[in-house]
């Protein structure tokens, strides 16, 4: 047994290719990191242009496996800063880097931070990239990210703030804000089995179709599970009626037993259904 230890340790001595080289280009990588990190924040497109290889292949924490040419796609259609209501910014923790050449693994977590809702939502990732020098630039060519699990009560309190902030938006018929809160796949299903999916919904407040004068919540109780979140409660509203308008009123409040489901994709939670009955 010992000889056997004794002729590995020899192995790993005698060839270099097993063991990773020490990193003289950590200090231009670990720039090159933070400041697509800082363009990141800000979508700026030719800071995305400069650090992707064009044969990128990126695997999501979500699963999702993209390109290059899918990041600045999506990057393309994403809401401008002036319009959003909320800011999120991405920084390095603990970055690793191990170099063997013109080939870089560069891993670390990741910190988004989402400002604008009340409480910072922080959300944290292992990020891992293999990086190429070509005509003496570093680009990555693979990348790697992986969620990692939030504590529950921090999950809960997100989940929570997102709930509040669903009623209220409703309430106020604050457009921007179910834009932002409102998955593509949601659906208000209610008492009379009418169905409202997300853009008819923002149409209707919108127009004036559909106005609340109350919505309160009260014997809210929720259930998180990972990245899914249940919300249970009671609400009594009323419903006005609006001049010249043939949208639904209410002669007086009523009270109606809700269920909302959320899900958290990576950039905070947002509603996929939610279901009213009286």
């Amino acid at each position: 047994m010992r000889s056997t230890v004794l002729v590995i340790i020899a192995l790993i001595i005698l060839c270099p290719g097993l063991r990773a080289q020490t990193a003289p280009d950590a200090a231009d990588l670990t720039k090159l990191l933070n400041d697509f990190l800082a363009g990141a924040s800000k979508n700026d497109a030719a800071m995305h242009e400069r650090f992707w290889a064009d044969d990128l292949i990126y695997t999501g924490a979500v699963g999702r496996r993209i390109s290059k040419a899918d990041i600045l796609d999506d990057l393309r259609k994403s809401p401008t800063l002036s319009r959003r209501t909320t800011t999120t910014t991405y920084t390095a923790e603990e970055i690793r880097i191990q170099q063997y050449g013109n080939t870089a693994i560069v891993a670390f977590r990741l910190v988004s931070t989402v400002e604008g809702r009340g409480n910072p939502e922080i959300t944290k990732y292992f990020n891992t990239g293999t990086f190429l020098k070509r005509n003496g630039k570093w680009q990555a060519a693979a990348w790697q990210a992986t969620r990692i699990p939030r504590p529950d009560e921090a999950a809960r309190r997100e989940v929570a703030a997102a709930e509040a902030e669903l009623h209220r938006a409703v309430l106020a018929s604050d457009i921007e804000s179910l834009e932002r809160i409102l998955d593509e796949s949601f659906i208000w299903t209610h008492s009379n089995g009418e169905q409202h999916a997300r853009q008819s919904l923002i149409d209707d407040l919108k127009t004036g179709r559909l106005k609340f004068s109350k919505l309160e919540t009260n014997n809210v109780t929720m259930s998180v599970s990972g990245d899914t979140a249940i919300v249970r409660g009671i609400s009594p509203r009323q419903r006005s009626a609006i001049p010249g308008q043939s949208g639904p009123g209410d002669a007086a409040p009523f009270t109606s037993f809700y269920t909302l489901m959320l899900v958290n994709k990576g950039a905070g939670w947002r509603a996929v259904a939610l279901h009213t009955s009286r």
